[in-house]
């Protein structure tokens, strides 16, 4: 009974008297969006933007659209792009992005040549008639 009181009182509150509640939950929402969304964003543009300043004639890069090519001349605004033998094209500096430098295979990767061929030893007899009549054809 008394919990129904209460949440009638808090009630009329809450349509009359408390609005600076409804603020404080307004800002703190905008700042946890700021500090989780807005913010980082705006790192990475700054830092893809030091990225494009950087890039000289001869580095490789990757057009927004998926094309692959070495960096002929900047213009300002503007890039030439190799993407062929004597195929330059003109492209917008922000579609522009340096190619990522590849990553040396570990040497833990590549198999070894002594390791032999592991198949079970024993086979079945279905296998082995077929290994037959593999044989015979």
């Amino acid at each position: 009974m008394k919990l129904l009181v209460l949440l009638q009182a808090s009630a009329a509150n809450a349509n009359g008297g408390s609005s600076w509640s409804f603020w404080v939950m307004m800002i703190l929402i905008f700042v946890v969006m700021w500090l989780f969304m807005i913010r980082p964003q705006q790192k990475k543009q700054k830092e893809l933007e030091k990225q494009r300043d950087a890039m000289r004639p001869g580095q490789k890069v990757v057009t927004a659209g998926g094309l692959h090519g070495k960096l002929k001349s900047t213009d300002g605004e503007v890039f030439q792009v190799e993407i062929a033998k004597d195929v330059v094209i003109r492209i917008d500096k922000s579609s522009v992005f340096a190619e990522p430098e590849p990553t040396p295979a570990k040497k833990d990767d590549k198999p070894k040549k002594d390791e032999k061929d592991e198949r079970p030893k024993k086979l079945d007899k279905k296998d082995d008639k077929l290994d037959k009549k593999d044989k015979e054809a």
